[in-house]
């Protein structure tokens, strides 16, 4: 059997129609009560939208509902799934802590509830009878001050049992006004020994070279090969990976077609820099691992022993997982047929 990585799926983007509809209807009907059926809501939850601010919007859904007590039934579901239907080894869940505090506490209460939800998160990822080698990543966001998102760096920093990185989310058009910001806080990362990713180069609003030297994975950076391929090098030199998510730009409307993606993956390929293929949001778009790399093999964009290397890649990059080699070389080893014993002959 084939085992995967996924290195880039929000916990908020993560939960499929089905469960959440099925939570709504139980806990909260009023958010759902403008859809008479299952089959409107789950249409309107994973159309395409026309740009990634009216994409992320959706976040906010369910963002709204991950709480201290709720995190767990959702996260149970959410592994339940990767390990059954996907195959996966490896997940790396990212979400920014804050979004899933209180509302009603002071920013210097949530701040301080924040650990708590990082620690319900990385318990309730262990799961004997699903074992997916599980971490966090911890998002900074856009709409939120330097003080919380510092402290975000400090609770990765402090967590390094449950969080393996940081992240910045919310849109990356929203960057420029905070620049010098961002910067600062990427080295401070750094500085405490935090790894980092960052929503980069997705968009053609979100391309700021500034911030690349900080990362060591980027999410998404798909405007680099597209848009300035002349970065490849140094992305290359700095042993980068890019976390391309397929189904993404096409629910955001960043591209109009899949094939769109070939550009991509050839100029990668040709300049040596990593691709690690993954979901997003799987649950948005109603989208697994496995379909993510059939859709890529059946539109021509990669080949087998391409999609081979992202998976190597994805192994390679993930900042969590324990072990020198991807799970298929293990399991190689473990099925090697034994040596026929040698039977010793009385004289």
């Amino acid at each position: 059997m084939a085992l995967y990585a996924e290195l880039h799926r929000h916990l908020g983007g993560s939960v499929v129609p089905r469960v959440l509809w099925r939570y709504f209807e139980r806990h909260s009907s009023e958010l759902i009560s403008r859809f008479a059926e299952y089959p409107e809501f789950e249409e309107f939850y994973t159309r395409p939208r026309n740009t990634l601010d009216e994409y992320l919007e959706l976040h906010t859904l369910v963002e709204s509902v991950q709480t201290v007590e709720t995190l767990p039934y959702f996260i149970y579901r959410l592994l339940r799934g990767a390990y059954i239907f996907e195959n996966l080894a490896y997940l790396e869940l990212r979400y920014t802590p804050y979004l899933r505090t209180p509302e009603h506490l002071s920013q210097s209460e949530r701040i301080d509830k924040m650990a708590e939800i990082v620690e319900v998160v990385g318990k309730a990822s262990h799961l004997p009878e699903y074992p997916i080698v599980t971490s966090q990543i911890l998002c900074m966001h856009t709409r939120l001050p330097y003080q919380v998102n510092k402290a975000i760096v400090d609770l990765a920093a402090q967590n390094k049992k449950y969080v393996c990185a940081v992240d910045v989310a919310g849109g990356d058009s929203y960057y420029r006004d905070r620049l010098q910001e961002w910067v600062s806080l990427y080295e401070y990362a750094r500085s405490l020994g935090v790894n980092t990713t960052g929503h980069l180069y997705e968009t053609k609003a979100g391309c700021y070279p500034e911030l690349l030297p900080y990362l060591m994975r980027i999410g998404h950076g798909i405007q680099i090969p597209l848009l300035y391929p002349e970065l490849l090098k140094d992305v290359a030199k700095r042993g980068q990976c890019l976390e391309v998510c397929p189904t993404t730009y096409l629910k955001t409307g960043t591209l109009q077609d899949i094939r769109q993606l070939k550009a991509v993956f050839d100029s990668c390929f040709q300049a040596g820099v990593d691709i690690a293929i993954c979901t997003d949001n799987a649950g948005l778009h109603n989208m697994r691992l496995p379909f993510e790399y059939e859709n890529l093999l059946t539109y021509d964009i990669i080949n087998f022993e391409q999609l081979q290397a992202c998976q190597d890649a994805a192994f390679r990059h993930a900042f969590a997982w324990p072990y020198a080699q991807r799970p298929a070389s293990l399991l190689n080893g473990l099925l090697q047929p034994e040596p026929p014993k040698t039977l010793a002959i009385r004289e």
